[in-house]
């Protein structure tokens, strides 16, 4: 077991199986030592367990707890793609928030999935990251993330 494995289970998360991806594209693709995660969803269990607008159907802290999904895919993808967790750095995030008109909170949101990030790879986990409110996401999901990490 890795050691980020490890810090997860200490509070009570599995790193899922990596999900196949929803249309023509790869869910990791490598570049020399960065690898780029596409955006995950919050699914679990191969069904989407957190739907709608932050700010509308949902608070931020419901939606930050599926931006603490998000992040766990993005490792269960990373588990699949590379031969080590413990070997990774995360270079970046990218968050994508489905909100209501007005709402301001996208940073929160998306602090589910950082502090998650932080928590897991410890000091290589600090990154840039962008939090972005969009209209609408795949599937109605209210949150999505993408990542991209270094192996050392």
């Amino acid at each position: 077991m890795s050691e980020v494995e490890r810090k997860l289970q200490e509070r009570g998360l599995n790193v899922p199986a990596a999900a196949k991806s929803l249309a023509d594209y790869v869910p990791v693709n490598r570049a020399g030592n960065l690898v780029f995660v596409s955006g995950q969803l919050p699914v679990q269990d191969g069904k989407l367990a957190f739907e709608g607008i932050v700010g509308k159907d949902i608070d931020t802290e419901t939606a930050k707890k599926a931006a603490v999904l998000c992040a766990l895919n993005i490792i269960g993808q990373l588990k699949a793609a590379v031969p080590s967790l413990d070997s990774l750095r995360c270079i970046r995030l990218g968050g994508f928030v489905q909100s209501a008109a007005g709402f301001r909170d996208h940073a929160a949101v998306v602090n589910g999935a950082s502090e998650l990030i932080v928590h897991a790879f410890g000091e290589k986990g600090r990154h840039a990251r962008a939090a972005v409110g969009c209209s609408s996401l795949p599937l109605g999901a209210p949150v999505e993330v993408e990542a991209i990490f270094e192996i050392d």
